[in-house]
C-alpha cells in the first residue's frame, strides 16, 4: 500500500433541516459559533501537538454567563462570541432550539448525542430569581448548591463526577484544582457524542503505514482504508472529505492539505467565509480513503488568556458587571476551563467535552505590611497611651547586650 500523507485537522458538522421554523431561526447562532470556533482556533494553533475542542460547549457555557452580564462586560462577550448584542433573548432561545434539535436527533437512536448544563453555586450565595428561571427555561440547567468556603474539595469532586457521568466517563477532572474558598459559582456545560460511520471501515484492511509530520519527519500509524461514494471537494491547495454517521444527520469533514507541510498555509486561510465556500463545494464522488485511527485527550486548559486576546477583558477583573446574576458587581470570572476527548476508529467516532466557568466574588484588598527592613517600634498601654518600651530593629539576627 502506498505511503499516505494525511493531517489530523477535522470538523464535526451537523446537517440540520428545520421543517418548521417557529419563533426563532438558530442559523445566526450557528454562524456566530463557527466564527467563534475559528477565532479560538487561531488563538490555539500556536500550541504544540494536536488540538481538539468543542466550540459549542464553550459557547454554551459562556452564553449562560452572557445572560447575566451587563454593560461593557456584556458587550465584550457578545463581540468575542459573535452573539447578537441587540437581542440577548434571541441568543438564549437559539441555544434552546439547537439543544432541542440535538435531543431530537439522539432520540432517533442512530447516534448518541447529549448536551447538559449545570450550576454549582455557593450554598448561601444569593442569585437573582430571574437568572435562575432564565437558565432553567433556555438551558435546562440543574442547580446544586455546594460549600466552597468550607468543603471546596468535596464540591470539586461532585462537579467532576457530574461531568464524568454526562460524558460517559470520557472527561475526568475538568476542575483540576480545588476551587478557592472565595468561589461563588461554577457554570458547567458537558457534551457527549458517539456515532458509527454510515459506511464503516473494515478492520482487516487497516495496516501500519507512514504518517508524514510537519518538518518531514515521519512516524508509523494504523491506517484505515475503504473506497466508495462520499462527499468530496477540491480547493486550492487542499481537498475535503465528508464521512457521514449513521442517519446522515452528523458527519465528520476532513480538510487535507496537498502537501505534508501545507497545514500552516491552510490555517492562515481559515475564515467563516472560506469555510462556508469550501463546504458548499462538496459533492458525491467515488473516493479511495486512507484515514488514521487516532485518539486525543486535550486539556484541561484555562481559556482565560485566549478570551482576553479575543477582546474579553472586564469579565476577568474588578470591572466585571454580572449584576444580572446576583444583583451586584462583585462577581468576576476566575477561569474558563475546557477539556475534550475524541477517538476515531473503524466503527466510527466518540467525542466528549466539558466547559466550566468559575466565578469568584471581589473582596476588599488586604493591606500589606512586610517588615523586611529596619523599623522602629514601641510597646504601650492602649488605654492611657503610656509608652512602656521603645526601640528599633536594624538587624533581627543581632542580639545586642
Amino acid at each position: 500500500m502506498k505511503n499516505i500523507k494525511i493531517v489530523l485537522f477535522f470538523l464535526l458538522s451537523v446537517s440540520v433541516i428545520l421543517a418548521d421554523q417557529k419563533e426563532l431561526e438558530p442559523k445566526s447562532a450557528v454562524t456566530g459559533n463557527t466564527a467563534f470556533a475559528l477565532d479560538l482556533y487561531s488563538q490555539l494553533r500556536g500550541q504544540n501537538g494536536n488540538i481538539f475542542f468543542s466550540p459549542y460547549s464553550i459557547s454554551s457555557a459562556l452564553a449562560m454567563t452572557y445572560a447575566g452580564a451587563r454593560g461593557l462586560t456584556a458587550a465584550e462577550l457578545a463581540k468575542a462570541l459573535h452573539f447578537n448584542p441587540d437581542d440577548r433573548n434571541a441568543t438564549n432561545a437559539a441555544f434552546a432550539v439547537l439543544d432541542s434539535l440535538f435531543d431530537s436527533i439522539a432520540k432517533k437512536g442512530n447516534i448518541q448525542l447529549k448536551v447538559a448544563n449545570s450550576m454549582w453555586p455557593q450554598k448561601d450565595y444569593a442569585i437573582r430569581t430571574d437568572f435562575l428561571e432564565l437558565t432553567k427555561r433556555y438551558y435546562n440547567i440543574s442547580i446544586t448548591p455546594v460549600d466552597y468556603a468550607n468543603a471546596a474539595g468535596k464540591a470539586r469532586t461532585l462537579i467532576n463526577s457530574w461531568v464524568e457521568k454526562q460524558t460517559n466517563n470520557k472527561i475526568r477532572n475538568l476542575i483540576a484544582a480545588t476551587p478557592d474558598p472565595a468561589t461563588a459559582m461554577i457554570l458547567v456545560n458537558a457534551i457527549y457524542f458517539k456515532g458509527n460511520w454510515e459506511s464503516q471501515f473494515d478492520p482487516e484492511l487497516t495496516v501500519e503505514a507512514d504518517f508524514f509530520r510537519l518538518g518531514k519527519a515521519k512516524t508509523t500509524i494504523p491506517m484505515m482504508y475503504q473506497e466508495g461514494n462520499f462527499g468530496y471537494a477540491k480547493i486550492d491547495g487542499a481537498k475535503l472529505l465528508e464521512l457521514p454517521y449513521v442517519g446522515n444527520e452528523l458527519s465528520m469533514v476532513i480538510i487535507l492539505p496537498d502537501s505534508p507541510g501545507g497545514l500552516p498555509d491552510l490555517e492562515d486561510r481559515l475564515s467563516t467565509g472560506n469555510l462556508e465556500t469550501w463546504l458548499s463545494g462538496i459533492s458525491q464522488k467515488t473516493v479511495e480513503i486512507y484515514l488514521p485511527r487516532f485518539k486525543v485527550t486535550w486539556g484541561t486548559l484555562n481559556m482565560t488568556k485566549q478570551m482576553i486576546s479575543l477582546g474579553v477583558h472586564r469579565a476577568f477583573g474588578n470591572r466585571a458587571d454580572f449584576s444580572g446574576i446576583d444583583g451586584t458587581k462583585s462577581l468576576f470570572i476566575k477561569g474558563i476551563f475546557h477539556k475534550a476527548f475524541i477517538e476515531v476508529n473503524e466503527e466510527g467516532a466518540e467525542a466528549a467535552a466539558a466547559t466550566g466557568v468559575l466565578f469568584e466574588t471581589s473582596i476588599p484588598k488586604m493591606k500589606s505590611f512586610k517588615a523586611d527592613h529596619p523599623f522602629f517600634f514601641l510597646i504601650r498601654d492602649i488605654q492611657s497611651g503610656s509608652i512602656l518600651f521603645l526601640g528599633r530593629i536594624l538587624d533581627p539576627n543581632q542580639d545586642t547586650e
